[in-house]
Protein backbone atom coordinates (compact mmCIF):
# COMPACT_ATOMS: atom_id res chain seq x y z
CA UNK A 1 0.00 0.00 0.00
CA UNK A 2 1.22 4.16 -1.06
CA UNK A 3 0.21 6.81 0.45
CA UNK A 4 -2.77 7.58 -2.43
CA UNK A 5 -4.49 3.67 -1.37
CA UNK A 6 -4.49 4.71 1.75
CA UNK A 7 -6.07 8.14 1.96
CA UNK A 8 -8.47 6.03 -1.04
CA UNK A 9 -9.89 3.42 1.22
CA UNK A 10 -10.45 5.70 4.10
CA UNK A 11 -12.67 8.06 2.19
CA UNK A 12 -14.35 5.45 0.37
CA UNK A 13 -14.87 3.94 4.29
CA UNK A 14 -15.87 7.60 5.03
CA UNK A 15 -17.81 10.21 3.83
CA UNK A 16 -16.84 12.93 6.37
CA UNK A 17 -13.87 12.88 4.38
CA UNK A 18 -12.72 15.45 1.78
CA UNK A 19 -9.39 15.15 0.14
CA UNK A 20 -8.08 19.09 -0.44
CA UNK A 21 -4.72 20.49 -1.62
CA UNK A 22 -3.53 23.49 -2.97
CA UNK A 23 -2.07 22.46 -6.62
CA UNK A 24 0.09 20.13 -4.91
CA UNK A 25 -0.97 16.88 -6.60
CA UNK A 26 1.96 14.68 -6.27
CA UNK A 27 0.90 11.82 -3.69
CA UNK A 28 -2.98 12.04 -4.74
CA UNK A 29 -3.01 12.43 -8.58
CA UNK A 30 -5.78 9.48 -9.59
CA UNK A 31 -7.60 10.40 -6.57
CA UNK A 32 -10.23 13.07 -8.30
CA UNK A 33 -12.05 10.45 -10.73
CA UNK A 34 -12.00 8.38 -7.62
CA UNK A 35 -14.15 10.87 -5.21
CA UNK A 36 -15.45 13.38 -7.65
CA UNK A 37 -16.67 16.48 -5.71
CA UNK A 38 -14.97 15.62 -2.44
CA UNK A 39 -11.62 16.29 -3.74
CA UNK A 40 -11.11 20.35 -4.32
CA UNK A 41 -8.36 22.03 -5.81
CA UNK A 42 -8.53 25.49 -4.21
CA UNK A 43 -5.31 26.38 -7.03
CA UNK A 44 -2.25 28.19 -5.18
CA UNK A 45 -4.05 29.49 -2.50
CA UNK A 46 -2.45 27.96 0.72
CA UNK A 47 -4.90 30.24 3.05
CA UNK A 48 -7.75 30.12 0.54
CA UNK A 49 -7.45 25.97 1.77
CA UNK A 50 -7.51 26.55 5.07
CA UNK A 51 -10.25 28.55 5.39
CA UNK A 52 -12.52 26.26 3.18
CA UNK A 53 -11.32 23.54 5.10
CA UNK A 54 -12.53 24.63 8.01
CA UNK A 55 -15.83 25.83 7.08
CA UNK A 56 -16.17 22.21 6.10
CA UNK A 57 -15.07 20.91 9.49
CA UNK A 58 -17.36 22.71 10.78
CA UNK A 59 -20.19 21.18 8.98
CA UNK A 60 -18.99 17.71 9.76
CA UNK A 61 -16.56 17.27 7.66
CA UNK A 62 -12.93 15.78 7.86
CA UNK A 63 -10.63 17.78 5.02
CA UNK A 64 -7.28 16.33 4.73
CA UNK A 65 -5.18 18.99 3.35
CA UNK A 66 -2.08 19.23 0.85
CA UNK A 67 0.40 21.73 0.31
CA UNK A 68 4.32 21.85 0.39
CA UNK A 69 5.15 22.35 4.02
CA UNK A 70 7.07 25.21 4.38
CA UNK A 71 3.82 27.79 2.03
CA UNK A 72 0.89 25.57 4.39
CA UNK A 73 2.92 26.23 7.67
CA UNK A 74 4.42 29.51 6.89
CA UNK A 75 2.23 31.06 4.10
CA UNK A 76 -1.13 29.94 5.84
CA UNK A 77 0.06 29.92 9.21
CA UNK A 78 -2.57 33.10 10.76
CA UNK A 79 -5.57 30.89 9.44
CA UNK A 80 -4.60 27.31 10.79
CA UNK A 81 -3.63 29.51 14.21
CA UNK A 82 -7.48 31.26 14.18
CA UNK A 83 -9.91 29.29 11.71
CA UNK A 84 -8.84 25.89 12.91
CA UNK A 85 -6.42 26.36 16.20
CA UNK A 86 -8.56 28.20 18.07
CA UNK A 87 -12.60 26.17 16.97
CA UNK A 88 -10.44 22.88 17.37
CA UNK A 89 -11.22 21.49 13.98
CA UNK A 90 -10.24 18.36 12.85
CA UNK A 91 -8.59 19.54 9.68
CA UNK A 92 -5.88 17.28 8.97
CA UNK A 93 -2.26 18.90 7.63
CA UNK A 94 -0.52 17.11 5.07
CA UNK A 95 3.08 19.04 4.87
CA UNK A 96 5.32 17.89 1.69
CA UNK A 97 8.49 17.96 1.01
CA UNK A 98 9.45 19.28 4.95
CA UNK A 99 12.76 19.82 6.18
CA UNK A 100 15.55 18.01 3.99
CA UNK A 101 13.13 16.49 1.81
CA UNK A 102 13.01 19.44 -0.08
CA UNK A 103 16.42 19.10 -1.17
CA UNK A 104 16.69 20.74 -4.61
CA UNK A 105 15.25 24.58 -2.91
CA UNK A 106 16.07 27.25 -1.41
CA UNK A 107 15.88 28.92 1.47
CA UNK A 108 11.98 30.04 0.78
CA UNK A 109 11.14 26.02 0.00
CA UNK A 110 12.70 24.81 2.84
CA UNK A 111 10.21 24.07 6.08
CA UNK A 112 12.55 24.07 9.02
CA UNK A 113 10.69 25.79 11.37
CA UNK A 114 7.56 24.02 10.53
CA UNK A 115 7.37 22.09 14.13
CA UNK A 116 8.13 25.25 16.13
CA UNK A 117 5.41 26.69 14.49
CA UNK A 118 2.47 24.19 14.50
CA UNK A 119 3.36 22.66 18.07
CA UNK A 120 3.25 26.26 19.26
CA UNK A 121 -0.77 26.51 18.74
CA UNK A 122 -3.21 25.00 21.71
CA UNK A 123 -4.34 22.22 20.80
CA UNK A 124 -2.61 20.95 17.40
CA UNK A 125 -0.82 18.02 17.18
CA UNK A 126 2.46 17.28 14.96
CA UNK A 127 3.97 13.61 13.98
CA UNK A 128 6.80 12.90 11.80
CA UNK A 129 7.42 9.56 10.38
CA UNK A 130 10.48 8.01 9.95
CA UNK A 131 9.42 6.70 6.65
CA UNK A 132 6.85 5.75 4.50
CA UNK A 133 5.64 2.26 6.21
CA UNK A 134 5.90 4.15 9.83
CA UNK A 135 3.26 6.80 8.05
CA UNK A 136 0.93 4.64 6.88
CA UNK A 137 1.07 2.87 10.44
CA UNK A 138 0.55 6.37 11.84
CA UNK A 139 -2.32 8.44 9.56
CA UNK A 140 -5.25 6.22 10.40
CA UNK A 141 -5.09 7.17 13.78
CA UNK A 142 -4.37 10.89 12.87
CA UNK A 143 -7.29 10.83 10.93
CA UNK A 144 -9.52 9.23 13.07
CA UNK A 145 -9.11 11.85 16.09
CA UNK A 146 -10.92 14.83 16.43
CA UNK A 147 -7.62 17.45 16.80
CA UNK A 148 -6.15 19.18 14.67
CA UNK A 149 -2.85 17.86 12.89
CA UNK A 150 0.01 18.56 11.58
CA UNK A 151 1.81 15.61 9.45
CA UNK A 152 5.72 15.95 7.99
CA UNK A 153 4.99 13.62 5.00
CA UNK A 154 7.47 11.25 4.04
CA UNK A 155 7.33 8.50 1.40
CA UNK A 156 10.84 7.30 2.31
CA UNK A 157 11.19 3.55 1.63
CA UNK A 158 11.66 1.79 5.07
CA UNK A 159 14.92 0.49 6.54
CA UNK A 160 13.47 -0.85 9.58
CA UNK A 161 10.83 -2.78 10.70
CA UNK A 162 8.68 -0.54 12.69
CA UNK A 163 6.60 -1.33 16.26
CA UNK A 164 3.19 -0.39 15.81
CA UNK A 165 2.01 3.64 16.67
CA UNK A 166 0.21 4.66 19.67
CA UNK A 167 -0.69 8.51 19.75
CA UNK A 168 1.98 10.23 21.83
CA UNK A 169 4.52 7.28 22.34
CA UNK A 170 7.82 7.58 21.11
CA UNK A 171 9.30 3.98 19.12
CA UNK A 172 11.78 2.64 21.39
CA UNK A 173 14.55 1.08 18.82
CA UNK A 174 16.99 0.23 21.30
CA UNK A 175 18.23 1.64 24.92
CA UNK A 176 22.28 2.39 25.44
CA UNK A 177 23.76 3.16 28.47
CA UNK A 178 26.24 5.89 26.77
CA UNK A 179 24.56 7.22 24.19
CA UNK A 180 21.02 7.54 23.35
CA UNK A 181 19.75 9.30 19.37
CA UNK A 182 16.83 11.44 19.69
CA UNK A 183 15.35 11.48 16.18
CA UNK A 184 12.29 12.09 13.99
CA UNK A 185 11.42 12.11 10.17
CA UNK A 186 13.59 11.42 7.80
CA UNK A 187 17.03 11.17 9.69
CA UNK A 188 15.99 8.36 11.77
CA UNK A 189 17.88 6.03 8.45
CA UNK A 190 20.50 8.19 9.25
CA UNK A 191 21.02 8.00 12.72
CA UNK A 192 20.32 3.77 12.14
CA UNK A 193 23.17 3.68 10.15
CA UNK A 194 25.11 6.03 12.86
CA UNK A 195 24.05 3.97 15.54
CA UNK A 196 25.29 0.78 13.98
CA UNK A 197 28.82 2.88 13.41
CA UNK A 198 29.34 3.96 16.96
CA UNK A 199 28.60 0.57 18.10
CA UNK A 200 31.45 -1.09 16.44
CA UNK A 201 33.56 1.14 18.44
CA UNK A 202 32.41 -0.44 21.96
CA UNK A 203 30.11 1.99 22.78
CA UNK A 204 26.34 1.09 23.93
CA UNK A 205 24.03 3.48 21.77
CA UNK A 206 20.28 3.95 22.26
CA UNK A 207 17.94 5.38 19.13
CA UNK A 208 14.45 6.92 19.69
CA UNK A 209 12.06 7.49 16.77
CA UNK A 210 9.84 10.68 18.22
CA UNK A 211 7.51 10.33 15.65
CA UNK A 212 4.96 11.98 17.84
CA UNK A 213 6.10 15.07 18.52
CA UNK A 214 3.29 17.02 20.19
CA UNK A 215 2.18 15.13 22.05
CA UNK A 216 5.73 14.23 23.37
CA UNK A 217 6.55 10.98 24.86
CA UNK A 218 7.83 12.42 28.15
CA UNK A 219 8.11 9.27 29.77
CA UNK A 220 10.56 8.08 27.02
CA UNK A 221 12.56 11.42 27.48
CA UNK A 222 12.45 11.37 31.42
CA UNK A 223 13.92 7.53 31.63
CA UNK A 224 16.74 8.66 29.04
CA UNK A 225 18.05 11.51 31.21
CA UNK A 226 17.61 9.53 34.10
CA UNK A 227 19.78 6.56 32.77
CA UNK A 228 22.45 8.93 32.21
CA UNK A 229 25.00 9.28 29.37
CA UNK A 230 24.82 11.47 26.41
CA UNK A 231 21.37 12.55 24.61
CA UNK A 232 21.95 13.26 20.82
CA UNK A 233 18.94 15.10 19.43
CA UNK A 234 19.17 14.83 15.20
CA UNK A 235 16.79 17.17 13.67
CA UNK A 236 16.00 18.48 10.12
CA UNK A 237 15.23 21.84 11.24
CA UNK A 238 16.30 24.81 12.80
CA UNK A 239 17.67 24.07 16.69
CA UNK A 240 15.48 26.67 17.54
CA UNK A 241 11.93 25.46 18.44
CA UNK A 242 12.12 21.28 17.35
CA UNK A 243 13.21 18.54 19.47
CA UNK A 244 16.01 20.13 21.28
CA UNK A 245 13.89 22.50 22.67
CA UNK A 246 11.38 19.83 23.48
CA UNK A 247 13.16 17.81 25.22
CA UNK A 248 14.53 20.79 27.41
CA UNK A 249 11.11 21.82 28.23
CA UNK A 250 10.71 17.79 29.95
CA UNK A 251 13.54 18.46 31.39
CA UNK A 252 12.95 22.03 33.04
CA UNK A 253 9.55 20.93 33.71
CA UNK A 254 10.92 17.83 36.02
CA UNK A 255 13.75 19.66 37.10
CA UNK A 256 15.86 17.56 35.24
CA UNK A 257 19.54 17.72 33.98
CA UNK A 258 21.38 15.82 31.15
CA UNK A 259 24.00 16.10 28.98
CA UNK A 260 22.59 17.05 25.21
CA UNK A 261 24.24 17.30 21.96
CA UNK A 262 21.84 18.74 19.38
CA UNK A 263 22.39 18.15 15.49
CA UNK A 264 20.40 20.40 13.92
CA UNK A 265 20.37 23.85 11.62
CA UNK A 266 21.67 26.40 13.44
CA UNK A 267 20.92 29.92 12.50
CA UNK A 268 20.94 29.30 8.79
CA UNK A 269 19.24 27.72 6.31
CA UNK A 270 20.57 24.66 4.33
CA UNK A 271 22.78 24.55 1.01
CA UNK A 272 20.22 23.77 -1.97
CA UNK A 273 21.60 19.85 -3.72
CA UNK A 274 20.54 16.68 -4.36
CA UNK A 275 19.68 14.75 -0.83
CA UNK A 276 23.00 12.52 -0.77
CA UNK A 277 24.82 16.05 -1.12
CA UNK A 278 22.62 17.81 1.53
CA UNK A 279 23.13 15.57 3.72
CA UNK A 280 27.17 15.54 3.55
CA UNK A 281 27.34 19.39 3.31
CA UNK A 282 25.74 19.75 6.01
CA UNK A 283 26.92 16.81 8.27
CA UNK A 284 23.78 14.75 8.68
CA UNK A 285 24.72 11.53 6.53
CA UNK A 286 25.69 8.12 9.52
CA UNK A 287 29.08 8.65 9.01
CA UNK A 288 29.07 12.40 9.64
CA UNK A 289 26.61 12.14 12.63
CA UNK A 290 28.73 9.10 14.15
CA UNK A 291 31.77 11.46 13.64
CA UNK A 292 30.27 14.75 15.16
CA UNK A 293 29.45 12.68 18.39
CA UNK A 294 32.38 10.83 18.61
CA UNK A 295 34.36 14.35 18.44
CA UNK A 296 31.89 15.70 21.26
CA UNK A 297 32.75 12.94 23.45
CA UNK A 298 36.63 14.38 23.22
CA UNK A 299 37.91 11.64 20.69
CA UNK A 300 38.97 11.26 17.55
CA UNK A 301 36.34 10.51 14.51
CA UNK A 302 38.50 9.41 11.93
CA UNK A 303 38.29 6.15 12.80
CA UNK A 304 34.34 5.68 11.99
CA UNK A 305 34.00 4.12 8.68
CA UNK A 306 31.77 5.25 5.72
CA UNK A 307 28.31 4.65 5.71
CA UNK A 308 26.11 3.19 2.93
CA UNK A 309 24.81 5.54 0.02
CA UNK A 310 22.17 7.62 0.53
CA UNK A 311 19.70 6.97 -1.48
CA UNK A 312 18.31 9.95 -3.26
CA UNK A 313 15.18 11.55 -2.92
CA UNK A 314 11.87 10.36 -5.21
CA UNK A 315 9.76 13.62 -5.13
CA UNK A 316 11.05 17.13 -5.54
CA UNK A 317 9.48 20.58 -5.70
Amino acid sequence: MIYEDLIKETALADERIVVMTAENRALIRNLPAVLGPRFIDTGITEQTLIGAAAGLALRGRVPILHALATFLTLRAFEFIRTDVGIGQLPVKLSGFVPGFLSDGNGPTHQAIEDVSLMRGIPGMTVFAPADEQDMLAMLPAIWASPSPAYVRINTRPATYEHAPFEMGKAEIVAEGTDITILTYGMLFEQTLVARELLMQQGRSVGLINLRSLKPIDEAALLAVARRGGLLVTVEDHFVTGGLFSILAEVLLRHQLTARVLPLALEERWYRPGRLSAVLEYEGFTGHHIARRITEHLGESGAAIAPGPAVLENQFAE
